[in-house]
């Protein structure tokens, strides 16, 4: 396959909630132009783009999913992107690199919570955007709601292009209100055919079509004279100044479908041809303007056969099979070898792959999601793609004595396929911590290690990484005396120790007059006392937020060692420690919970109960955001509940704000339950 010029190429992300048919749509589009010769269903696991065996297990698309159909004369790149929450990171990564949005909308839920979030990262990214109203043969679907849900909720420009021709069960094709033409499926198989306008809908066609004539003659003078006039304006001249006006984000036209039945899809064909714009009219991507010739590398898959797999979208000029180009951010010159044209898991091989194409490339030593390949040795600040920081952790262990490396290497071959995924070890609980967007997010990635890369591992709660700090001022004497055959050891301190905060860490204040303890010893006194607050005496968490000064002590000029003023300055430690009115300092995370109007009232109790404290709430569409303080003791486990709250219709994010002291009945169950550990660990 040679180069495609930049004019016919349209690259579009496919988006939308969770289950709204987006990976149905795209299966849809494939077999209405022919490239594919089926319709697959996500139920039977057939769909070209969830081709992944945890899609088809789940029927949910879980990771970025490249496709390309020819539509009259033009290449349609069609991205399938998760609309879980939980994946968002590919999402994210596709719309850097496409001009337009397809928003897929349920006929039946209308606007959900991530339909608003794709919405608004798509207009800060000024990126062209037509929405599809799916589903639309299901029981309660209503076409009419939804445009008027998304007129007064997502924007006062989105008008109809298509209306269906029937209602629910009864629906048999719908009507392009551009071309004027009705497609119908007779026989309610899925060959779709052009067919008369019926006559019992001739009328809300006529009141549909003057709506859209009058939002796309608004945005264009000269249009708008010969309209007013009473002219006749043909449907390839409305084509053209719709796509003007879609370009300019003045119109954002509405389709309607049902992808399943593959009823829609010529008219979302059309229109997605004819008027999204290509990127010979919008140029690169934000930010990657003018570092011509080059690509930009947004998703990454590692395969455990044909190794990694990079694909990218041309931002200038022409690649060819064979080029080498250098990346900026390794400084390493990289070889393309076989250029890869994508179509679900199945890719053919190119020539050559134009500016504005996006294709994909096996086997490049260090290129990674987010990279560029220039053709020429330059520093390039890219922009970021933006990922969100993962907020959910699990401590994860593998199944297997011995596979500690193996589970490490196979979990950093997955971060390179979604760099939202961390893999880290916990410097207190000592714990490694798998941390993704959600726990779906890291289970998936679990099932990945066992299917990619057999390593069976374990999921389990993490500790929360408690704190100890003081609250008063105390006096400790240490004093470590050892006689053994020969040489002795003796060491001898006394501290005083006071809070400082527990933002503050740790001061060591050396306040002795005289030499009593000589210079040398002197550290050892820190080093021993510095060792001992690793482990604090109530729940072993580390202490923080302590000003240790050294005031007085003796030593003995042939037994004194280091060794032994660490000692005692560990003893001096624990002695006041226990004088200090130690205290439990927990982690409070900021949560921000999206939630359907009528499950605030049940969501907001369940907070309650967690000892959330509410900071605020924004009600917007049918949908309100609950900002809340809660302790992450009580959110490790939150993702059910919240679903079963809300019918799997919320979802939350959170971070990390400060700590904050335990109360006193809780702190005493956290000393109960490690004091029972470290009785454990002694019988053992």
């Amino acid at each position: 396959m040679s180069a495609v010029e930049p004019g016919k190429i349209r690259n579009l992300a496919v988006a939308g909630h969770r289950g709204t048919g987006k990976t149905s749509l795209i299966e849809a589009l494939l077999f209405q132009s022919g490239a594919t010769t089926r319709l697959g269903t996500v139920e039977a696991g057939t769909t070209v783009s969830d081709w992944d065996e945890e899609e088809r297990k789940r029927q949910l698309s879980l990771q970025a999913s490249l496709c390309h159909v020819l539509w009259r004369g033009n290449k349609l790149n069609l991205i399938d992107t998760p609309g879980d929450a939980g994946f968002q990171g590919d999402l994210l990564a596709s719309l850097r690199v496409v001009e337009g949005v397809v928003l897929v909308v349920s006929g039946v839920m209308g606007i959900e919570v991530q339909t608003g979030r794709i919405w608004k990262r798509a207009e800060e990214l000024g990126l062209a955007r037509c929405l599809v109203v799916n589903m639309l043969d299901r029981e309660r679907a209503d076409f009419d709601r939804v445009l008027s849900q998304l007129q007064s909720q997502l924007s006062s420009h989105c008008v109809a292009v298509q209306v269906p021709i029937g209602v629910e069960h009864e629906l048999s094709g719908v009507v392009d209100l551009l071309h004027l033409k009705a497609y119908t499926s007779p026989d309610g198989g899925k060959e779709m055919v052009t067919s008369e306008i019926p006559a019992e809908i001739a009328d809300a066609v006529a009141a549909q079509r003057e709506k859209l004539l009058d939002a796309i003659a608004e945005t264009d003078e000269a249009l708008m004279e010969r309209y007013l006039e009473g002219e006749e304006i043909g449907g390839e001249e409305l084509s053209r100044a719709l796509e003007q006006a879609i370009l300019r984000g003045e119109v954002f036209p509405v389709a309607c479908a049902v992808a399943t039945k593959n009823l829609g899809s010529t008219a979302i064909l059309d229109l997605v041809s004819e008027c999204m714009p290509s990127p010979e009219e919008k140029g690169a991507p934000s930010g990657l303007d003018g570092i011509a010739p080059g690509a930009f590398v947004f998703k990454t898959i590692a395969d455990p056969f044909s190794g990694r797999i990079n694909i990218f979208r041309v931002v200038g000029g022409t690649i060819k099979a064979d080029t080498t180009l250098t990346n900026p951010r390794t400084r390493g010159k990289e070889r393309l070898g076989q250029l890869l044209i994508m179509q679900g898991k199945d890719h053919s091989s190119a020539d050559a792959v134009g500016e504005g194409d996006i294709a994909a490339v096996a086997k490049l030593k260090d290129t990674q999601t987010g990279d560029a390949l220039l053709d020429a040795d330059r520093q390039v600040e890219l922009p970021s793609i933006g990922f969100p920081e993962p907020v959910m952790s699990f401590a994860i262990t593998p199944k297997a004595k011995g596979d500690e490396e193996k589970m490490a290497s196979a979990l950093r071959r997955l971060a390179e396929e979604d760099p939202t995924l961390l893999l880290r070890r916990d410097p207190q609980t000592g714990e490694q911590l798998l941390s993704g967007m959600s726990q779906m997010h890291v289970e998936v990635a679990v099932e990945r290690l066992a299917h990619r890369f057999g390593v069976e591992v374990e999921l389990h709660q993490p500790r929360v990484p408690y704190l100890e700090t003081i609250r008063k001022e105390a006096h400790g004497h240490g004093r470590y005396k050892k006689q053994t055959g020969g040489r002795g050891q003796f060491g001898d301190c006394h501290i005083e120790i006071e809070p400082i905060g527990a933002d503050e860490g740790y001061e060591f204040l050396d306040k002795i007059v005289g030499g009593v303890i000589p210079q040398s010893f002197r550290p050892a006194v820190d080093k021993g006392i510095r060792e001992a607050m690793q482990r604090g005496e109530l729940a072993g968490a580390p202490v923080k937020g302590v000003r240790v000064r050294l005031v007085d002590g003796s030593y003995h000029t042939v037994d004194s060692s280091e060794m032994a003023f660490k000692i005692a300055g560990s003893m001096a430690w624990k002695q006041a420690y226990e004088q200090a009115d130690p205290v439990v300092l927990e982690p409070i995370m900021e949560v921000e919970v999206t939630v359907p109007d009528e499950a605030v009232g049940a969501v907001n109790g369940d907070l309650n109960s967690r000892r959330g404290r509410l900071q605020g709430m924004e009600p917007a569409g049918g949908m309100t955001t609950i900002r809340v303080e809660v302790p992450m003791a009580e959110i490790l486990t939150y993702a059910q509940s919240l679903t079963s709250l809300t019918g799997g219709r919320g979802d939350y994010h959170m971070q990390f704000v400060r700590y904050e002291e335990v109360p006193s009945h809780i702190a005493q169950k956290i000393v109960e339950q490690v004091k029972k550990e470290r009785e454990e660990e002694h019988s053992h």
